[in-house]
């Protein structure tokens, strides 16, 4: 009867370890979603919302969304960078050979 284990805390997860004491973010409602993707359709204030954002005061989840979101834009900008010269290093290349 010694070898029972407790099963692992997942904070996350109500009723699960969860400590009744702590605190749970808000959920996000539709309403603030639809605005906030109304937000995103418009050019260079996306960009600009999307860092208020994730490192302004606000609902922990949006914040971590938004984060997650500047991560995956910046991913694919060193991308198209990278293109961007393997592009112009071949032209430069062919229009010299030739």
């Amino acid at each position: 009867m010694d070898n029972y284990q407790q099963p692992p805390v997942n904070p996350g997860v109500p009723g699960y370890g969860h400590q009744q004491n702590q605190e749970m973010s808000p959920v996000i409602t539709i309403k603030e979603w639809m605005l906030t993707t109304l937000i995103l359709i418009i050019p260079i204030v996306n960009v600009i919302m999307m860092f208020v954002w994730a490192f302004g005061e606000g609902n922990p989840t949006k914040k971590n969304y938004f984060k997650a979101s500047l991560i995956w834009a910046a991913i694919i900008l060193v991308i198209y960078i990278i293109i961007f010269v393997i592009f112009i290093a071949a032209a430069a290349s062919s229009s010299m050979s030739g």
